[in-house]
């Protein structure tokens, strides 16, 4: 995906604004997330526990039972082979959210202009015309000022 061009505004300050709006619609949606995850890990904690002292008998019994050196390499190939192209597929996304960012932020800044466009246009409507200033008539300026000698005495 390629970079919006825009024509005043850097991108990244667009992105910026787009993620903020963003970060901001989220967070007015926190207290009601709040309140729902603490009944949810309330009821949680007691399946963790259990899994836990599973997991722990589990693992103490491979631990006896001797580790397939083999069988751990490969699993450590694929491994790294599933993190290489995991890595590759986030540097995709990220162009592709920081563009929506972008796009997001020129529609917050463009609204945030309208809004403000309109308030001046609407503050104009309604101010009253300047009252006309006519300028008072100067002195005939064709003469040249004749200079003054104070008199010695």
């Amino acid at each position: 995906m390629s970079q919006p061009k825009t024509k005043r505004i850097p991108a990244p300050l667009y992105a910026v604004a787009g993620a903020g709006d963003l970060a901001y619609q989220q967070l007015r949606k926190l207290p009601v997330a709040v309140t729902q995850l603490t009944g949810k890990a309330t009821l949680g904690t007691v399946g963790l526990r259990e899994k836990a002292t599973q997991g722990t008998a589990e693992l103490r019994e491979r631990a006896n039972t001797g580790a397939d050196l083999e069988r751990l390499r490969a699993i450590a190939v694929r491994n790294r082979d599933a993190v290489l192209a995991g890595a590759q597929s986030a540097g995709q996304r990220a162009v592709a959210i920081y563009g929506t960012l972008v796009a997001h932020g020129e529609r917050v800044v463009g609204t945030g202009v309208v809004r403000a466009a309109d308030t001046v246009n609407a503050d104009m409507a309604t101010t009253e015309a300047p009252a006309q200033v006519t300028a008072a008539p100067e002195a005939d300026s064709t003469e040249p000022a004749k200079p003054t000698q104070a008199k010695a005495e």
